[in-house]
């Protein structure tokens, strides 16, 4: 079996897994190497599951799926928290170009690794340091609606305010807010008048000739301790 890219005529051959006499005594190696239990460091052990079984490729379709959940499960064990905030998968999979590149760098060489295993552990820092970022704002959502328990919102405030909070591009304007919550401009000034009035919201200077109104963020929008 050959992984392959390019058109018809022209493909590109990235990878040619074991002949299939070998699929089983190869699978049989990594299962009984896979749950042995060693003193290995299991964030290494994860790199290394994950490129053997994609090397051995043993189903028609879906390696790369399974590698993946290979890697994240080991890495779960990994934790000595019951939480965890990142995924390796989801990150590999924002990185598809350069995962494939050094896969193909490595199964098409000498048996050195390292690339990989550098390549999988800066992955996982990347991974990490996303998760930190995606928390951060989870957190920050919370405290918002935390801070302003019991004050009124209508319904189309708690819908732009969500999503101001959950991360807006650009400046928002009556017509912006208009077209997300599908009602009038004028209505749209009062909802905005309102959360400007209980600094919720704090304008800029007029730009232009046209007043703007900030969207969410650390300094402008969100509790008292932000302004």
């Amino acid at each position: 079996m050959q992984v392959v890219s390019g058109p018809y005529g022209h493909e590109k051959v990235h990878y040619e897994t074991p002949d299939y006499d070998r699929l089983s005594r190869e699978m049989k190696a990594f299962l009984d190497w896979f749950n042995e239990k060693n003193e290995m460091d299991l964030v290494v052990k994860a790199a290394l599951a994950h490129f053997w079984f994609i090397t051995i490729h043993p189903f028609d379709d879906g390696n790369g799926r399974i590698a993946r959940a290979i890697a994240d499960s080991l890495l779960a064990k990994s934790e000595t928290s019951p939480q965890r905030f990142y995924s390796m998968s989801s990150q590999i999979e924002s990185e598809r170009e350069d995962y494939y590149a050094i896969l193909e760098k490595c199964q098409k060489g000498p048996l050195d690794i390292s690339p990989w295993m550098e390549w999988f552990f800066n992955c996982l820092g990347r991974a990490i340091a996303k998760s930190e970022d995606t928390l951060g704002d989870v957190l920050g959502k919370a405290r918002f609606w935390e801070t302003h328990t019991g004050k009124s919102f209508n319904e189309r405030q708690r819908a732009i305010i969500n999503r101001l909070l959950d991360g807006f591009t650009g400046n928002l304007t009556t017509s912006k807010w208009a077209k997300l919550a599908k009602c009038s401009q004028d209505t749209a000034l009062r909802d905005i008048t309102d959360l400007l009035e209980r600094k919720i919201l704090k304008k800029r200077p007029p730009v232009g000739g046209v007043r703007i109104i900030d969207s969410y963020n650390h300094h402008v929008f969100g509790t008292k301790n932000h302004h």
